[in-house]
């Protein structure tokens, strides 16, 4: 005797729908959704799982609902602060699993940063400068937590730099997440100064826009980071 499958709830099948529409791209940035009562006779479903469905898409940021006489849903446009908001969620359980340790996190900053680096170098503008130059700190006299933040806002500015929205998104969730008590509590001496030092060569790097040695410094601050939290 086989088990009968469970059937989501009438609003979750209707958010799954529309959510197709959206990544698919059927249903654009800006357009708009059918009104309440035509989704209603659409899909055969009532006023109250129809507004459920957009209250849910609403939460993950695909749809915005505005009021008034040109108000209705519509898809939202892709803001990459909010789409990595819902990817840090589940790459924090993820890296605080047994599924993935800390050489799988290097080995995707790898992967990120030197490439990130090198276009950096190319396609910075001005602006990128500021925000790297805004995201140093001094290992003498700022403390831990402002280090550990000024550290991943450093590396988000390079995403940035790299005027390619994806390595954002990536990025944003990868650098929000840490490495555990028992590897923060064992870094050495001048951990903090090295860091600092290889953050320097790279804005060097990067401001000359020279994309060979900003990948070398890049390649090389990852080195640092594996041979002492290894």
């Amino acid at each position: 005797m086989t088990g009968s499958t469970v059937r989501p709830p009438a609003y979750q099948q209707l958010a799954d729908e529309l959510r197709a529409e959206i990544t698919s791209g059927r249903l654009q940035p800006g357009e708009r959704l059918p009104p309440e009562p035509e989704l209603c006779v659409k899909i055969g479903v009532s006023r109250s799982t129809v507004r459920e469905a957009l209250r849910l898409l609403a939460s993950q940021h695909l749809i915005v609902t505005t009021r008034g006489v040109t108000g209705g849903s519509f898809v939202a446009h892709p803001d990459a602060e909010q789409l990595a908001d819902g990817l840090s969620t589940g790459f924090a359980l993820l890296s605080h699993s047994a599924a993935v340790g800390l050489a799988d996190l290097l080995e995707l900053r790898r992967a990120l940063e030197v490439p990130a680096a090198g276009l950096a170098a190319v396609r910075r503008e001005e602006a990128h400068l500021g925000e790297l130059r805004g995201a140093l700190f001094d290992p003498d006299i700022d403390d831990f937590d402002t280090m550990l933040a000024a550290h991943s806002s450093f590396h988000r500015a390079i995403a940035k730099a790299t005027g390619n929205p994806l390595f954002e998104l990536v990025g944003r969730p990868l650098y929000q997440a840490t490495y555990g008590e028992e590897v923060i509590g064992s870094l050495p001496d001048g951990y903090w100064a090295q860091i600092d030092s290889d953050h320097r060569s790279l804005v060097e790097r990067i401001a000359a826009g020279d994309a060979e040695g900003a990948t070398r410094a890049a390649s090389a601050h990852l080195d640092y980071i594996a041979s002492t939290v290894r």
